[in-house]
């Protein structure tokens, strides 16, 4: 009587790594894969091109491919992919910007004052921050000097989004008195009528 010699496949899952960290402008990638089942047979395997990547806050798939070693025969094996998934979250840390104040003598001009500060240590490498700082006063007083509006470029890329910004800090501006004495002639002479 004849026996049966059955060889079975051999069932492989390849996952590429998840992966996550908060936003500071550069890509995050990570091109590890773990193979989970009854894995590759001695010897044999495969290479990987991991080609997930992400750079602004969201969730991408860390895509990848793969490509049997010489002598991995496809037919031997049941492989399965699974993405991975890699994440990057915003910046929580509030930058909150403060425009600047300023005051002098009355003189007639306007008194503005466009500058302003911000939190620092928050901004990732490479991104700008701009603000608009409005205000103007011409006579004896005080007023609010406004940020109006602010964005985060990389390049040419607005990342704004990308940053949490708490409420902004008006700045004062100020134009006091000149002070001013009027003095009237001292004079004298020989009584003449």
């Amino acid at each position: 009587v004849k026996g049966t010699l059955e060889v079975t496949k051999r069932s492989v899952t390849l996952t590429s790594a998840t992966d996550s960290k908060v936003y500071d402008g550069k890509a995050l990638t990570n091109s590890n894969v773990t193979v989970t089942g009854d894995g590759f047979a001695t010897g044999e395997g495969a290479t990987y091109d991991v080609t997930g990547t992400i750079t602004d806050p969201g969730t991408e798939s860390n895509a990848f491919t793969y490509t049997l070693n010489e002598g991995t025969l496809a037919a031997n094996y049941d492989i399965q992919t699974v993405p991975g998934t890699l994440t990057i979250t915003k910046i929580t840390k509030e930058i909150v910007i403060t425009a600047d104040s300023d005051s002098k003598k009355y003189d007639g001009q306007p008194l503005t004052k466009d500058t302003y500060t911000y939190t620092q240590g928050v901004l990732a490498e490479g991104d700008v921050l701009t603000a608009v700082v409005e205000g103007t006063i011409t006579n004896v007083g005080t007023a609010d000097n406004v940020v109006t509006s602010y964005k985060v470029m990389r390049g040419e890329t607005d990342v704004t989004a990308n940053y949490t910004f708490g409420e902004s800090v008006n700045g004062t501006l100020a134009v006091t008195k000149r002070s001013v004495a009027l003095t009237s002639a001292d004079d004298s002479k020989v009584y003449d009528g």
